[in-house]
């Protein structure tokens, strides 16, 4: 199957994904979720579902355990809204590149501002 192909329907999966998890989940204990990616086999057959969850150890936790329990619905919503011969089976995948990219930019500000100390401290003494 043409690569593009897979391209398009990864991204129309991500996009109606995020739709179904926004609009139409009810169970109260999914919370804040991102769906980041959404990578396909070349024949369509398996999606893995890249999912950031913010919130405490016990939020991200429970919001897992929520997602999982409603991949059967999120799969026959899929297999409605986006035509195919047969229906990706989904699985979900947590994405750790929002905490990364955080910690990093937590790091780059801590090292700032002890640049900007150092600076002062240095003008202080002539």
């Amino acid at each position: 199957m043409g690569q593009l192909r897979v391209e398009k329907v990864q991204e129309l999966m991500k996009q109606e994904i995020s739709q179904i998890i926004l609009r139409e989940l009810k169970d109260p204990r999914i919370g804040f979720v991102t769906v980041t990616s959404v990578e396909c086999t070349g024949d369509l057959r398996e999606a893995k579902v890249y999912v950031s969850l913010m919130g405490s150890e016990k939020q991200v936790e429970d919001c897992w355990k929520g997602l999982n329990s409603s991949l059967g619905f999120i799969r026959r919503e899929i297999g409605k809204r986006i035509r195919l011969r047969v229906t990706p089976e989904l699985s979900f995948a947590l994405d750790k590149s929002l905490d990364y990219s955080a910690h990093i930019q937590e790091l780059l500000l801590k090292i700032k501002a002890e640049e900007g100390a150092k600076d002062t401290g240095a003008a202080s003494e002539e």
